[in-house]
């Protein structure tokens, strides 16, 4: 089965787009925050995302 970046469900702080890309990476969420925060050019990066990854599957 192969992996597919989406926003987390779990990880959410504004949408889950930090949350996704630590789970697809197995990093911690709160490493990925501090990399978009230091990076200013990131900002642009995470509105491209928000829109464009794929909402995680729901559960029960």
């Amino acid at each position: 089965m192969q992996k597919k970046l989406t926003k987390s469900a779990t990880n959410r702080s504004i949408v889950g787009v930090c949350g996704g890309i630590a789970e697809y990476f197995g990093m911690s969420p709160m490493a990925v925050r501090l990399i978009m925060i230091f990076f200013p050019a990131n900002l642009l990066i995470y509105i491209i995302l928000a829109n464009t990854m794929s909402e995680p599957p729901r559960t029960l």
